[in-house]
């Protein structure tokens, strides 16, 4: 008997995370997943408030990672958002612990002020 291939626990959380594009997608969501998208095998930390958050399969594996708490706020185009999150103050001892662990990350800042963003929001 031919034995067949198993499928990570990486590649279904991705198939669980909806496209930018799909109405009742909030734009702070469009923004993350356009970058997500752009950096599929990279840990996104998107920057909200005092907060580092995590989005998805990313919040999956961080939590497994990191020992965060996975949580669930809400629905995003008709999808779940599991998210998982660090305080700004304390990032840098999460990132040296993913680095150790042989993960790349990449930072997500909100510049400009977000009052007068209009619903969009930039990231560098």
């Amino acid at each position: 008997m031919e034995r067949q291939p198993s499928v990570s626990s990486d590649c279904s959380a991705e198939s669980q995370r909806p496209s930018a594009d799909l109405p009742g997608t909030t734009p702070m969501m469009q923004q993350y997943l356009r970058i997500k998208g752009e950096h599929p095998d990279i840990l996104v930390f998107y920057r909200m408030g005092d907060f580092y958050e995590l989005f998805y399969d990313d919040a999956e594996k961080a939590s497994r990672l990191l020992d965060l708490t996975l949580t669930s706020r809400g629905v995003s185009a008709g999808t779940p958002v599991k998210m998982a999150g660090v305080p700004a103050h304390s990032v840098e001892q999460y990132l040296a612990k993913l680095v150790k662990l042989g993960q790349s990350v990449a930072i997500c800042e909100q510049i400009g002020d977000p009052a007068t963003a209009k619903g969009r929001s930039t990231a560098r």
